[in-house]
């Protein structure tokens, strides 16, 4: 091997790196532009109750992400983000605000579907991926809305697939894809992207132990979010409440072991429709704050309110499960007296 042979070797090895790099910051900026105008912003606002007897209510603003994913105005986000919104507004990269309204949500997996109430002209929306072909290791990207900076891009690798334990009569198997890329606080309901620009999970949660991003994001998988959402018609419970068991279930006077003491509802929502009521005074109890003088639920369509999973995820996979003309009884518990409420969930 002649010197000048090793030379010129030395070199392409020196140059590789910065080339490669050089090839997926252009492949990023192109992805980027090709998908930009389909992330949103979702703001919220929601009545919050007085904190204390004779002041004024207030309204609490929420802040997300979310992608519009077809030509009629539908924007799949996270639950969290609208699960007990009163409006929810969609802000699009060009300044144009428009109300959407919750038509499905899955609390267990995080995500939910908003469609606009007038879908404005010249909208892009994106296709949603296989989530079922992607694999650790692969480069993806997110764009959303950290502390409100919309169209904030950052990139990464899938770095791990996690699938909850237990399937549910409403949502089955739940897989979260795990990710490096960074994500704060205003990511949330924002799209996971593919380098083709394919949509492949929804942003959900961090790990942290200093609050923001420390290169452990989860983002629900869009192979879920298309069966819970997509592939049929989903259900928006609109429920925030709080098992309640032990002392508080004794104290409130509970028929039974446990109950779900209602927090906050949505406008609009099953819970709203059937006429729940959230709770009205603020309180801190055992050093946790929470809400009283709301219904605590007993039991769904047969099914009792228990404390054996410490949490009331059962109830809501059981309105979760409901087909358009089913009917839904939730029995409360209302000053002290069990009351029955129905509804017939709508075509």
């Amino acid at each position: 091997m002649t010197m000048k042979f090793r030379c010129a070797l030395l070199l392409a090895f020196l140059f590789l790196p910065a080339a490669w790099t050089t090839s997926n910051g252009q492949q990023l900026r192109e992805a980027f532009r090709k998908v930009r105008q389909s992330v949103v912003i979702v703001r919220t606002k929601q009545v919050e109750v007085a904190p204390a007897p004779g002041q004024v209510m207030s309204v609490v603003d929420g802040l997300g992400s979310g992608v519009l994913i077809s030509n009629d105005g539908r924007i799949l986000t996270a639950a969290h983000v609208v699960q007990t919104a009163d409006v929810a507004l969609v802000v699009f990269p060009d300044g144009q605000e428009i109300e959407a309204h919750v038509i499905g949500s899955d609390v267990r997996a995080d995500v939910a579907l908003l469609k606009l109430d007038h879908p404005p002209a010249g909208i892009a929306p994106v296709a949603v991926g296989d989530s079922d072909k992607v694999e650790v290791g692969d480069q993806i990207f997110v764009i959303g809305a950290p502390y409100g900076l919309e169209q904030t891009l950052s990139a990464g690798h899938v770095s791990g697939r996690h699938q909850l334990d237990r399937k549910t009569e409403s949502s089955g198997g739940v897989e979260f894809l795990q990710t490096d890329a960074a994500i704060n606080s205003g990511n949330s309901g924002g799209p996971v992207f593919t380098m083709d620009g394919e949509v492949v999970g929804i942003v959900s949660s961090i790990m942290s132990r200093s609050g923001g991003s420390e290169g452990l994001a989860f983002a629900t998988a869009s192979n879920t979010a298309k069966r819970l959402l997509l592939e049929r018609r989903p259900v928006w419970s609109g429920i925030d409440g709080l098992l309640v068991t032990g002392d508080l279930a004794r104290a409130l006077n509970l028929p039974q072991p446990a109950g779900v003491l209602v927090q906050r509802i949505g406008e609009g929502s099953i819970a709203s429709r059937l006429g729940i009521q959230p709770g009205t005074l603020r309180v801190n109890v055992a050093g946790t704050d929470l809400l009283l003088g709301g219904d605590v639920i007993l039991s769904v369509n047969g099914l009792q309110v228990t404390e054996n999973d410490g949490s009331y995820e059962p109830i809501l996979n059981r309105i979760g499960a409901l087909k358009p003309g089913d009917n839904l009884v939730v029995t409360v518990l209302r000053q002290g007296q069990a009351v029955k409420l129905s509804t017939r969930i709508e075509p």
